[in-house]
């Protein structure tokens, strides 16, 4: 990283060409197939040169990225007794227990429906050197790439200078962050003066200004476009507003009460944290807090390490593509290559395209955390959520790719459409390693309609990030699940009630989409649809989804979930219609701008998962159940699973021989 003489500002966003950590200090500079790169360590080094090297499997123990703030701290001490399993117990549940408390808080005090309805948020609880000790159950997205986040954090804001009170804001997606819409909040707990750890909020803020009401610009070709980026700063300094910083933020947004209700209750949210865990320190001693913090995030990796050596050696790849970029018409690769050696992975994405000019990329921390999200699915679901887990697990995302956004590259669709497809092709990977732990793919997408005007009632701008679900793909033993959100978050959809009293829209219908899910002898989850009505005044709408042309896809012998859609008919018209036919935009998937008019109907639909499983081997009494139920057709019942609805005792063995090109 070059800063400015002053430091004010950066002149130059500097990576390590292998694994695309920020460069804060000199780096190292190595020739490589004719160019010189510079490196953040020689174990990147020695990993490109391994790579140019060999185009099959390879080995290299892990050695983890240090920034500047985090080597200078050096080792720490080594143990004097064993770990005290009860404490670690006692301290690992009240810690996450903190953290939903923290979570409930901030859904029961915000403003925007993304908030108090979407959960769109997570809470977390990290020690003096920005490792996360807790979390609660929230977004996997903002877990993974928390870590990362708070120590970029302090090479700008070092943590020495922290007192009571102060709260950081960052939302920079360049400086180890998401996308700019996602808002970290960072409040130090001290115990006799000295730094003990963090409490962490990090929230979907719905308006940021930017082209678009929303944030969501589906046609940005910089960041410029996605709204306000803020560096790290102090939103509080000793439990004081500063007040220069809340008008910035408020200046340039479309809502600013709204705004401002959502930051006051992410606030809350780490004032709540402090509370809890200056309690939690004050009964138990400063001593055996921090050391049970560490004995829990040694235990959480030798519990990793287990599950990872139980996988076998050597290297598995997967790749999918993102249908376009909103910009142009054509297909971008995720790769991603899975290198298992004993009881580490590292995971590569070296084969990813070019990061795109339209708004798919991912940043570092949604790369990182994809692999994480992905691996966490596939491993035991009772190892503590903490960094420790992670130390196993090393990312390695060059730079300028889709996978690794350089400045000032757009990126805000990277952390709700990219990211579960970087999870879902980790979690693809292993499957040629542990088939019974792994899933077809799932929608892999937010739908993220976007949408703002002025509201006739309240004489106020509205604007809203209205996120839907799909269906989840078929995995060993179940079928997907339907109409649940993707990989990325655990959030919730917008209930009709609540949607069509806060915005000017009515909700006509809403409902899951009879064969959406891909057959297979375990068959994938549905997506559904729902039809809005826009009643009163002008809605400016923009979106950024995908798998509109590309299917999610199967494994081991299933059938592709099916496909999503965003649907326009205009009032007084017959015709559905696209925004491409509409409005002669690049992509029906992501697009901005387009006004939707009073009388008009916007559908949006969601994507099925896939199948998994070859559908002969469908148990015929859960097909007849499927048929009964409206999840299958019985035309689709008769082509995939050869099940004849009339005479469910005899099969159509004809209907089973058939070419089978389409999902279910």
């Amino acid at each position: 990283m070059r800063f400015s003489e002053n430091g004010f500002y950066i002149e130059k966003y500097v990576k390590c060409a292998n694994c695309g950590m920020l460069v804060y200090e000199k780096g190292i500079e190595k020739e490589l197939s004719g160019r010189t790169h510079l490196y953040c360590s020689q174990w990147c080094v020695e990993w490109a040169r391994l790579r140019a090297a060999h185009d099959g499997y390879f080995q290299l123990p892990i050695v983890q990225p240090k920034l500047p703030s985090e080597a200078a701290m050096g080792p720490k001490p080594p143990r004097t007794s064993p770990p005290d399993m009860v404490m670690m117990n006692i301290l690992d549940s009240t810690m996450v227990s903190i953290c939903r408390e923290m979570g409930i808080l901030l859904m029961k005090t915000s403003y925007s429906t993304i908030f108090n309805e979407g959960l769109d948020f997570t809470c977390a609880l990290a020690d003096a050197k920005g490792d996360m000790i807790a979390c609660a159950e929230f977004c996997p997205t903002m877990i993974g790439g928390m870590p990362l986040l708070i120590k970029t954090c302090a090479q700008e804001i070092p943590f020495d200078t922290l007192q009571e009170g102060d709260i950081v804001l960052h939302n920079d997606p360049y400086r180890g962050g998401l996308h700019c819409p996602e808002h970290t909040f960072f409040k130090p707990f001290f115990v006799d003066d000295e730094l003990i750890g963090f409490a962490v909020c990090i929230g979907h803020i719905a308006e940021i200004g930017g082209t678009v009401p929303g944030a969501f610009c589906g046609e940005a070709t910089e960041i410029f476009h996605e709204g306000l980026r803020v560096p790290p700063v102090k939103i509080q300094k000793a439990g004081e507003d500063v007040e220069d910083v809340w008008k910035l933020l408020l200046a340039n947004c479309r809502t600013p009460r709204q705004n401002y209700g959502d930051l006051r209750a992410m606030i809350g949210s780490v004032n709540l944290g402090v509370t809890r865990i200056s309690e939690i320190v004050s009964k138990y001693g400063k001593a055996v807090f921090v050391q049970t913090c560490e004995d829990l995030m040694d235990y959480a990796e030798r519990r990793m390490r287990a599950e990872l050596s139980a996988f076998t050696d050597g290297k598995y790849g997967f790749s999918d593509v993102v249908e376009n970029d909103g910009i142009e018409r054509k297909p971008y690769t995720v790769a991603i290559d899975m290198y298992v050696q004993g009881d580490e992975v590292v995971a590569d994405y070296d084969r990813s395209s070019p990061q795109a000019k339209g708004p798919i990329n991912a940043t570092l921390g949604v790369a990182t955390g994809a692999v994480y999200n992905g691996l966490l699915h596939i491993t035991d679901p009772s190892i503590p959520k903490n960094s420790g887990a992670f130390r196993p697990i090393r990312v390695v995302s060059p730079p300028g790719r889709v996978t690794n956004v350089d400045y000032p590259g757009p990126l805000v669709a990277g952390n709700t459409e990219t990211h579960p497809r970087l999870a879902n092709i980790t979690i693809g990977a292993m499957g040629a390693c542990v088939p019974e732990r792994v899933m077809a793919s799932e929608s892999c997408t937010g739908t993220n309609f976007v949408f703002g005007g002025n509201h006739p009632e309240f004489n106020e701008y509205f604007a809203c990030y209205d996120i839907m679900s799909g269906g989840w793909g078929g995995r060993h033993g179940h079928d997907g699940n339907d109409c649940v959100i993707a990989i990325n978050g655990n959030c919730r959809f917008n209930p009709t009630e609540v949607f069509e009293t806060r915005f000017p829209f009515r909700v006509e219908d809403c409902e899951m989409i009879q064969d959406s899910g891909g057959a297979g002898r375990w068959r994938g989850g549905l997506g559904y649809k729902r039809t809005l009505l826009a009643t009163t005044v002008p809605i400016t709408g923009s979106q950024c989804s995908d798998r509109h042309e590309v299917k999610p896809w199967a494994i081991f012998g299933g059938e592709p979930g099916g496909n999503g859609s965003t649907l326009i008919r205009k009032a007084g018209s017959t015709q559905w219609k696209t925004v491409r036919e509409l409005y002669g935009k690049v992509s029906s998937s992501k697009f901005a701008n387009i006004t939707i008019e009073p009388g008009d109907r916007i559908r949006l639909a969601t994507p099925g998962g896939g199948g998994y499983g070859d559908p002969a081997a469908r148990d015929p009494s859960v097909v007849a159940e499927d048929v009964r139920e409206g999840y299958v057709s019985s035309t689709a019942a008769k082509r995939y699973y050869g099940f004849n609805a009339e005479d469910p005792d005899r099969p159509d063995t004809s209907a089973m021989s058939m070419d089978s090109t389409r999902p279910a």
